[in-house]
């Protein structure tokens, strides 16, 4: 081994021994005579002392320059008496050299590797992203995402599931987003598909008789990016036999309330136990969202039967066109400026809303342009209903429900991030269960999977799947936290004759399915059990975990915005060689 110990290892008790480190030097500084190197490795700084007198040692430190990899040979000893630092866990001692060896020079970094990285432009970091990777922020979020992996490899260990791999070049049965395709050289004009998830291979799992199955699995998806996305992501995917939706819920809740004290003091979180359950429709109705973030009050609250006869033409008109009048109460908002009002109002509008109404509860009276169109008893309800105290401002919008919902989400999280109202600490996870089962595309005039085709629809609304589609609520189930989706997961179908009313109401010709879903359809006939998942992001877990914007800030290598990957130039055009032999021609 070129290193006995690690830099960010040493500590008062190994003072007196001889020791060998090896890293980068992250600063160098001469201080007339004594050199002083902070050496860097994954586990942190140790500051090494150079005397003058060091002979080849003394003129190795006096060369070495920032990011050199070095090896120091020398001895720990307590820092001098008021020399400590108390911000370094290694900061009580220091190595005295003996000998300091180049082990290879390097060049003046493209990007500064100390701080924290957040002022460098983006697209820096990621092009010179294995120098981006040495600061040690990165470094605490690969190492979090390492320990969260661990952990759930050794909790579902522990309880009878089998970790299984599964192929990354599939079938493509496009039902979701759009595959990745991958032409085949020996089946010319044929294509695999990269798994968007593992979903029908664990079902098959199930059949095989595995029972319990888990993998950190690997998934792709040709889908326009954002912060919380990457056309490469990873998740937890389990399934199990046997089981009915709270017994998944149960064992996925187990996870995740075992797993936050067991990673600590990597992050200081807490959270709340047991996790709330609420019904997609009640989700809707009270935070506009089916990913609520539970961090914070602030619901909304329906107006529609207040206001529904009102003499302000704008809420009759609604209701009497079957649309909902719904309001979130802003508190401590009501001097907000104009500015800050049309502000307000060009985030409802960006979610489809034709306009905001405000109301300003202030101590001389209630203030807004709709005031001269409500009765006071009306301005009383309205208060009253939305709890509104002096100071409070509150928003109405009146539209389809589907709008209203969207704007005053929309809303309600901005004020959550204006007015600080979310709490950094708390991972405030939450069950939304019994989603629609299905959802109208009305541009392909048809009905589409709200969730995927293999969820089991209520058993109860089986009687209605082909005559009221819109009125039948499936078995799938969501965990949220913060605000976004953490994991999604159903019971599945297991009977093919279920399955193939599903795919018919989806509008699948019979051709269609048994040349996409044969061989799943075949599996049912052979004796398959009642089976269920779920598939948590470990990508958006990770950053939830570590206070990051972006998923992209948890993984070692992740693309751009655009789904590019700028330190090795890809995608890239590939040679006509290639092409030929996959039988490929590229148009235009």
């Amino acid at each position: 081994m070129l290193k006995t110990h690690h830099c960010g290892d040493l500590r008062t008790k190994d003072v007196g021994r001889k020791v060998v480190l090896a890293g980068w030097l992250h600063k160098r500084r001469d201080h007339g005579g004594l050199i002083f190197l902070d050496l860097r490795d994954r586990s942190g700084l140790a500051q090494i002392v150079v005397d003058p007198n060091a002979g080849d040692a003394y003129k190795a430190a006096d060369a070495a320059r920032g990011e050199y990899v070095l090896a120091v040979r020398g001895t720990v000893r307590l820092r001098p008496e008021g020399l400590a630092n108390p911000n370094l866990p290694s900061g009580e001692i220091e190595v005295v050299a003996k000998s300091v060896e180049v082990l290879n020079a390097a060049k003046p970094p493209a990007i500064p590797v100390d701080g924290d990285g957040r002022s460098i432009s983006e697209d820096m970091r990621l092009k010179y992203r294995y120098l981006d990777l040495r600061r040690e922020r990165m470094q605490h979020n690969l190492i979090l995402r390492h320990n969260v992996v661990k952990f759930i490899r050794d909790y579902l260990s522990a309880r009878g599931f089998l970790e299984i791999e599964t192929p990354v070049m599939i079938k493509s049965t496009p039902e979701g987003a759009r595959d990745y395709v991958v032409p085949s050289r020996v089946h010319p004009g044929k294509f695999y598909a990269l798994p968007q998830s593992p979903q029908q291979l664990k079902q098959l799992l199930m059949v095989a008789g595995y029972e319990r199955y888990f993998q950190i699995a690997r998934c792709f998806r040709d889908e326009d990016l954002r912060g919380d996305r990457q056309p490469e992501f990873t998740q937890l995917d389990l399934e199990m036999s046997f089981v009915e939706r709270d017994d998944v819920l149960a064992i996925v809740e187990g996870l995740f309330t075992e797993m936050m004290p067991a990673i600590a003091p990597a992050v200081r979180k807490r959270i709340l136990t047991p996790f709330p359950r609420m019904s997609y429709a009640e989700a809707m109705e009270r935070f506009g969202s089916d990913k609520p973030d539970l961090r914070f009050g602030l619901e909304l609250v329906d107006l529609s039967d207040a206001l529904g006869q009102s003499d302000f033409q704008v809420f009759r008109a609604v209701t009497e066109s079957g649309g909902r009048i719904k309001a979130v109460r802003a508190p401590g908002c009501a001097a907000y400026t104009r500015r800050e009002l049309d502000e307000l109002a060009t985030i409802a509008k960006g979610q489809g809303a034709k306009g905001l109404v405000t109301l300003a509860f202030a101590a001389g009276g209630v203030k807004g342009p709709a005031v001269k169109f409500l009765k006071e008893g009306e301005l009383n309800e309205i208060k009253r209903r939305v709890e509104a105290q002096t100071g409070d401002l509150v928003c109405i919008v009146a539209d389809q429900a589907g709008v209203v919902n969207k704007s005053l989400s929309a809303l309600r999280l901005t004020f959550r991030d204006r007015l600080d109202l979310a709490s950094a600490d708390l991972m405030a996870f939450g069950w939304v269960v019994d989603f629609p089962m299905f959802e109208w595309n009305a541009e392909a005039n048809r009905w589409d999977a709200a969730h995927h085709p293999f969820t089991m629809p209520k058993r109860e609304h089986l009687d209605r799947l082909e005559a009221d589609p819109a009125s039948v609520l499936s078995d799938a189930y969501d965990l949220v936290c913060n605000g976004y989706e953490l994991a999604s997961g159903s019971i599945r179908i297991h009977d093919r004759e279920i399955q193939r009313r599903v795919f018919r109401v989806l509008n699948y010709p019979d051709a269609e399915i048994q040349a996409r879903f044969g061989h799943m359809l075949d599996a049912f006939e052979y004796g398959s059990p009642p089976h269920g998942g779920m598939a948590p992001g470990i990508d958006r877990l990770v950053m939830l975990l570590a206070d990051e914007q972006s998923i992209r800030e948890v993984i070692a290598f992740p693309k751009t915005a655009s789904a590019t990957d700028l330190m090795t130039d890809a995608p890239s055009a590939v040679d006509q060689r290639q092409l030929d032999e996959l039988h490929l021609r590229i148009a235009g």
